[in-house]
């Protein structure tokens, strides 16, 4: 090969490898929004919605793309996927970010919470920033906002009103830890289910019950596979929005700024749209012919409090009694 032939070879390479470069780079400021609700709920609308304005803030550095009902796998994996790099950020349940660490999850205790404004208190208590930076410095990933989820409740085949009937009821429940406390309390059989997979479980009769907010009852089409809704809010759950350590640790402080900011917004406007759900929700079950069942909530809550304690199931005591203060 002559000298010439060889300077135009590498003087190719070199345009072709500086024509590379800006698509390279931005591709890396894709990013990946994961989390397991469908299109139709809050979740996902608001996700979009802070994507955007992401985007916007951001001068179209970074472009976020929301992968919805568990499209990049299962609640446990887009948890994993944190910490891989494969995903960015998540909406997720603080049981299933407690894998990493545990006292996070004490806020899943049944009854901790009075109800949804107690809850949105604790999202801006001291005890709430002391417990996500414990995860934060376990896991490098970094919390940014908490979403009002709902009080779960429980749908059944039978009609449930009162502790007794939980007893021996197959009940689903999410695969993580925090979710056993209720139904093991009330020696219910609880059967950890994946969520896409809850609403064939309960068609086909795996189990004969799940509980979970009434607009994810709502949006899962679970009313359609039960008749009963037992009002019970045992536990007041909600979502935490987490941005991966990966990412947040290539973010300067303004760009921090700028996602702490923007999802805090969209947490706010997805509880509020949440809360009002619940109000209207119930009426609406009746009218599709559920029968909606309102229960002595304190008769749960004492018999769930004298069969276990948040120390039983490795949660710390002070922890929960902060919480329970909260005013």
């Amino acid at each position: 090969m002559s000298k010439r032939t060889t300077l135009k070879t590498l003087a190719l390479c070199a345009l072709l490898a500086g024509a590379g470069l800006p698509a390279l780079a931005q591709a890396q400021n894709k990013l990946k929004w994961a989390h397991a609700y469908e299109t139709s709920e809050p979740y996902h609308k608001w996700s979009v919605w802070a994507g955007e304005e992401i985007k916007k803030r951001t001068n179209g550095k970074y472009e976020v793309q929301v992968f919805p009902a568990s499209s990049l796998g299962k609640e446990s994996d887009i948890n994993q996927g944190l910490t891989l790099g494969t995903v960015d950020i998540i909406l997720t349940g603080a049981s299933f970010a407690a894998r990493s660490y545990p006292p996070l999850a004490v806020s899943y205790f049944p009854f901790i919470f009075r109800d949804a404004e107690h809850q949105l208190k604790y999202a801006r208590s001291e005890v709430f920033r002391e417990l996500a930076k414990g995860y934060d410095d376990k896991t490098g990933n970094h919390i940014t906002a908490l979403t009002y989820y709902g009080a779960r409740h429980v749908t059944s085949n039978k009609a449930v009103q009162k502790p007794e009937d939980m007893k021996g009821l197959k009940i689903r429940v999410p695969d993580a830890p925090a979710y056993l406390a209720f139904p093991k309390a009330l020696g219910a059989n609880a059967t950890p289910i994946a969520f896409a997979e809850v609403y064939l479980a309960l068609q086909n009769g795996t189990v004969d019950a799940q509980e979970n907010p009434l607009p994810t009852i709502e949006a899962k089409k679970f009313f359609e596979v039960q008749k009963n809704i037992s009002l019970t809010g045992h536990i007041v759950d909600s979502l935490l929005t987490v941005v991966g350590g990966p990412l947040w640790g290539k973010l300067s402080d303004a760009e921090k700024k700028i996602f702490a900011e923007v999802t805090q917004e969209a947490a706010e406007k997805a509880s509020r749209e949440i809360a009002a759900a619940e109000v209207r929700l119930a009426e609406e079950f009746k009218k599709k012919g559920n029968n909606v069942l309102t229960v002595d909530k304190s008769a749960f809550r004492e018999a769930v409090l004298k069969a276990t304690r948040p120390t039983d199931h490795g949660y710390r005591q002070a922890d929960y009694d902060r919480i329970v203060a909260i005013k």
